[in-house]
């Protein structure tokens, strides 16, 4: 088994970083025109290294559209580096001859292939071929000796935002003609794959090395490599990075003025942060055309949603809401379970149902598509209930609701009364940008007496089954009243408890809350369509943009591209 270092030429990755700063600022905008979201569950990638010292790539991808997303009509492929012949591609989709084959404007270095009629459409699922007849330039002595070749490859992959799930990833080298079984060497695999591949033959008589994973997935970077006897290929073929080639790096990194780099960084961030924020602008533009007077009667939820709070924040006032109005209660807090309380109770708003009906999916992908529908139908809830009206006059009345909560509970003297007040006023407390922190605060010091509905929170605490939550027998009402015992804890616990729910709910159902709410985004408010001719950046469905490729090192063949749109 041989080794390999990689060194990588800077003065390419500054290049392409340049270029890819330049690609944002020339192109407003077009980043995120449409909505692309897929899974690939299949991937199959042979590679050839051929007896001319020439590679072969050959990818069979099967992708399924999610229903709700854009057609997949492009597809764009990395190649391991600029020295390959377009003339040499070929592609189909389900057998279909593709024509439209070109250069990649997103992908540097790679080609992009457009699937035109055959576009895979929501809701189906494709089969696409695609066959790099010849790459140069891909092969490296190696590192442990110099008489043998290496290359190493790095199967193109796609943009987290865009792919999910598993993907059945299949990797297989194909060796020069005429290595023995004895002589070619693999590198180490990548992480969480098998310690090493199977060694075959094809129908060629060429040693084969194959890497399998069914749990790999269609964003992640995976390198594989091997070594072979450099006398089965020619020796010009062979690349030698230049000895001056790392001082020569070293140089010009130096030259370059310190000015120019801080600016590349600034604009970088600049760009990325102004891309997040927008993606969590999920209200549609039209509630920002100013009506007139206050719309009153909205719920706290319906207030959150005009006040454009955190997807995660909305979804965990409504979780308390459906405990509280006795709908469900929490079966695990890890992973977060819920089992609904039949028959569901009268009063139900809309949005309540369809979240308790969201919880009836299957974990993961299944559950986080039902809740964004759910977010999607509230925040066009809203926008119909705010036709009319002013929002901002509006969102200044609910404001001081919430302060007009807050100061309720902190002005109650006694434990008792404190822990009433917040119970009825919990929903609107939450619309505090600090309601965490306030929380802590207000609830400090002192026993808390949590609300009737806080063992359908807890599951430590004991039920007499479905429906009435069995409590404790100790403690007295809120109020100090005679009426059913109360279950309470120390202060600290239950802020704790409370201010917690929010990035639990996060982290445990939705996921990224950035790629959760972009979701939303893009069906309640998608950014202007680009006015110039073209495709737009990020789209076909395949995934995002890349980085640049710096593969200058010892055994590198790398698909240096986050391949498609």
């Amino acid at each position: 088994m041989s080794g390999k270092s990689h060194h990588p030429s800077k003065i390419n990755r500054l290049k392409y970083l340049l270029a890819f700063v330049a690609l944002l600022f020339l192109t407003p905008g077009i980043a995120l025109a449409q909505t692309y979201s897929f899974s690939l569950p299949q991937e199959t990638v042979n590679v050839y290294w051929n007896e001319d010292g020439t590679s072969s790539i050959d990818y069979l991808f099967i992708f399924t559209n999610d229903s709700f997303a854009s057609p997949i009509d492009y597809v764009d492929v990395g190649v391991p580096n600029k020295n390959y012949d377009l003339n040499s591609v070929v592609a189909d989709v389900e057998g279909q001859v593709i024509n439209d084959i070109e250069e990649s404007p997103y992908v540097d270095p790679g080609i992009a292939v457009g699937l035109g009629s055959n576009a895979i459409q929501p809701g189906k699922t494709g089969q696409v071929h695609v066959n790099i007849g010849r790459v140069e330039r891909v092969l490296y002595p190696d590192d442990t000796d110099d008489t043998y070749a290496s290359g190493e490859f790095i199967p193109t992959w796609f943009d987290s935002s865009f792919v999910h799930g598993n993907t059945n990833l299949t990797v297989i080298f194909h060796l020069p003609p005429g290595v023995q079984p004895e002589q070619p060497r693999w590198h180490t695999a990548p992480s969480g794959w098998p310690s090493e591949p199977v060694a075959g033959i094809d129908d060629q008589n060429r040693i084969t090395y194959t890497w399998h994973n069914p749990n790999a997935v269609g964003y992640a970077q995976y390198t594989f490599g091997a070594s072979f006897p450099a006398q089965y290929v020619p020796k010009n073929a062979i690349v030698r990075p230049n000895p001056f080639a790392g001082l020569i790096a070293a140089l010009s990194t130096l030259a370059i003025p310190l000015l120019c780099i801080g600016m590349v960084v600034f604009f970088i961030y600049w760009a990325v942060t102004a891309d997040r924020k927008r993606k969590m602008k999920y209200l549609p533009p039209k509630i920002s055309i100013e009506g007139h007077g206050i719309k009153r009667g909205l719920t706290a939820v319906e207030a959150g949603i005009l006040m454009e709070q955190p997807m995660d924040k909305i979804l965990t006032m409504i979780l308390f809401s459906v405990l509280k109005k006795n709908a469900a209660q929490v079966k695990t807090r890890d992973p977060l379970e819920l089992e609904l309380i039949e028959p569901l109770p009268e009063g139900l708003n809309a949005y309540e149902k369809d979240f308790l009906a969201g919880f009836s999916a299957s974990q993961g992908a299944p559950r986080r598509k039902a809740l964004q529908k759910t977010m999607v139908d509230l925040v066009k809830s809203v926008g119909d209930k705010m036709k009319g009206f002013s929002r901002r006059e509006t969102v200044a009345y609910y404001r001081d609701i919430t302060a007009r909560a807050w100061t309720q509970v902190e002005a109650a003297d006694t434990p008792e009364v404190k822990s009433e007040k917040f119970d009825e006023v919990m929903e609107w407390t939450m619309l505090d940008h600090e309601y965490e922190d306030r929380t802590k605060e207000v609830f400090r010091q002192g026993p808390v007496f949590v609300p009737m509905w806080w063992p359908r929170y807890d599951p430590s605490y004991g039920r007499s089954g479905p429906g009435p939550i069995g409590l404790p027998t100790t403690g007295r009402a809120p109020g100090g009243s005679p009426g059913p015992s109360l279950p309470h804890l120390p202060g600290a616990e239950f802020a704790a408890s409370m201010a917690t729910g929010v990035q639990n709910f996060s982290s445990k159902v939705v996921g990224n809350i950035t790629e959760f709410t972009s979701g939303i985004t893009n069906i309640t408010n998608p950014p202007p369509k680009p006015t110039s001719s073209g495709r737009s950046f990020g789209g076909g469905g395949s995934g995002g943009h890349s980085c640049a490729c710096a593969c200058a090192c010892a055994g590198c063949a790398c698909a240096c591209a986050g391949g498609g749109r």
